[in-house]
């Protein structure tokens, strides 16, 4: 059902917790199944230089957050901003039909991380350049 790399981001999950005083954090959730996903970025000069999450949820949603934080540790804002929750999907070998839509949120909760990151250092001006595409479909909320 899972991939090696899902049981192994689910089993070992990189980067989770919490960072404290974050730049920015996001959290989204899908009330269908109750999976909640919270990220928390620091960045430095543009570029992320920490990222931590933590996830309510089942196997595929832990294993999204983790490889996310995997994905985007080091890179700029614009790259960050880029990754979709496919390409995260992608990137652990796949994920069941029945899992794309409830536990693959973790680039909707970066993205929202990325977004209060902005908003918070007065650059608002620029979400809708860096983050073409936030999410619509499911219930979220930038803290």
């Amino acid at each position: 059902m899972y991939t090696d790399l899902v049981m192994d981001h689910f089993s070992n999950p990189r980067n989770v917790g919490e960072i404290e005083d974050a730049d920015g954090v996001g959290q989204i959730g899908n009330p269908v199944c109750g999976d909640v996903m919270r990220i928390s970025i620091d960045v430095d000069d543009d570029r992320i230089a920490d990222v931590k999450f933590k996830t309510f949820g089942c196997g595929a949603a832990v294993a999204t957050s983790s490889m996310v934080t995997e994905m985007v540790k080091g890179q700029t804002l614009a790259a960050a901003a880029a990754i979709s929750n496919k390409a995260v999907a992608e990137a652990l070998g796949g994920l069941p039909p029945n899992k794309m839509h409830c536990s693959n949120l973790a680039a909707d909760a970066l993205h929202l991380a990325i977004q209060d990151y902005l908003i918070k250092a007065g650059r608002e001006a620029e979400v809708p350049q860096i983050l073409k595409a936030l999410p619509k479909a499911h219930e979220h909320s930038s803290l």
